[in-house]
């Protein structure tokens, strides 16, 4: 379970300006079995990045093959930002700009690489950690949170430089979740970034939904939410109230979903009570209010070519033209502003109730698909049809 190959051409790289418009400012989640519906453990991420056109793909790869968020120009696999492997194991990172940055020399931004090669060799946490205590180092190339989950239920975060790591469990903590931002608990205080985000995605999974943490509440509520926690901002559940005209503008320079949200990723672990059961891959292609989400699933072999072929995958792409529709302005500044009333307003006209509409439809007959054991080719058919369909209510929406 060593880096090998795999970090064999790395290059010294300079890392993004914090305070850059793409800077990477991901907000995720790590939730215990005990925090969710159905008790598998979770992990969710908002990618907020610089790279707005991602692909999912899928890698055959011994001992583990795996489903990855990937760029669109490294669509290898070789450098993942979220995944699930064979084995029920999966892993996502944000950025900790408060932990220790890389000594001169060091290798620095080699977080997609070790993910990559953690869902190719690591069955549990406990792989990771002895992978990680296998590769500290200068040539780790790491400053950054990775949450992990297995298919025995473990649920932790790893806030990890090259020279060590600091690991909470999920189910140590009354709520039976971490949430997580661009700072390290174990990092220097009050320093990093994201400390909005983190105040707002935590009262939100305190109350949306109330009770065990779902799915759908993560992609409705949580990775879609516009607010902020100093503003009065409305949420996208108070949109319909509002008149279609004038615009009303609003910013979400400190939102859960940012104009730079690239993708958004809820992997859910299999059952720690099912050896047979399936983990899942939910993805929501571009910014959240742009896409639909669809899920699918490592062991269906594959995932559909929309999700990969070509330049830019086609459901990412539409995300870009539909963002046009409510952030029109191209100037860097101006980016992190949107007019709600082009997503819901009083009139109904907006086009989110029906992507939200799609996306029901959707969960809704996965939810039923997986109540019964599923082949290899009905999780490919099914995957299949679900990405077709949500690319098509995307390409509805003008």
């Amino acid at each position: 379970m060593f880096l090998n190959g795999l970090l064999g051409a790395a290059v010294l790289l300079v890392a993004v300006p914090l305070w850059s418009q793409g800077a990477e400012q991901c907000t995720s989640a790590i939730f215990s079995p005990a925090s969710t519906e159905g008790g598998r453990p979770m992990l969710w991420k908002n990618r907020d990045t610089d790279n707005l056109s991602n692909k999912v793909v899928y890698v055959k790869e011994v001992p583990f093959s795996y489903l990855g968020v990937v760029d669109a120009d490294d669509a290898s696999g070789r450098s993942v930002w979220a995944g699930v492997n064979t084995a029920g194991f999966a892993i996502i990172n944000t950025v900790a700009y408060n932990l220790p940055a890389a000594r001169k020399g060091e290798l620095v931004d080699l977080e997609g690489v070790v993910m990559a090669d953690a869902l190719r060799t690591c069955r549990t946490v406990a792989d990771f950690e002895a992978y990680l205590k296998a590769n500290t180092g200068p040539g780790l190339g790491c400053r950054t949170n990775f949450g992990v989950i297995d298919a025995t239920g473990q649920a932790f975060i790893f806030e990890t430089h090259n020279h060590g790591f600091t690991k909470f469990d999920a189910a140590a903590v009354p709520e039976k979740y971490l949430v997580n931002t661009n700072y390290a608990r174990s990092g220097t205080q009050a320093k990093g970034a994201g400390y909005l985000r983190f105040d707002r995605a935590s009262e939100l999974l305190r109350t949306v939904p109330k009770g065990p943490v779902t799915v759908w509440g993560i992609l409705h509520d949580v990775a879609r939410d516009i607010s902020n926690p100093l503003l009065k901002q409305p949420t996208i559940h108070e949109l319909k109230s509002l008149p279609a005209d004038p615009p009303k503008w609003i910013t979400t320079r400190d939102s859960i979903n940012k104009s730079y949200t690239s993708t958004c990723v809820v992997l859910v672990g299999k059952d720690p009570k099912d050896a047979a059961s399936r983990a899942t891959m939910w993805v929501i292609p571009g910014e959240p209010l742009t896409g639909v989400a669809m899920p699918f699933w490592v062991d269906a072999g594959g995932v559909p070519d929309i999700l990969w072929k070509g330049e830019d995958s086609p459901l990412w792409a539409e995300g870009q033209r539909i963002k046009k529709l409510f952030r029109p302005f191209p100037e860097s500044e101006k980016q992190d502003y949107l007019d709600v009333t082009k997503l819901d307003n009083k009139a109904g006209t907006g086009f989110l109730p029906k992507l939200m509409d799609a996306e029901k439809r959707i969960y809704e007959r996965t939810r039923e698909f997986l109540k019964s054991p599923r082949t290899q080719p009905e999780l490919a058919t099914f995957q299949e049809q679900a990405a077709q369909e949500a690319l098509q209510v995307m390409r509805a929406v003008k």
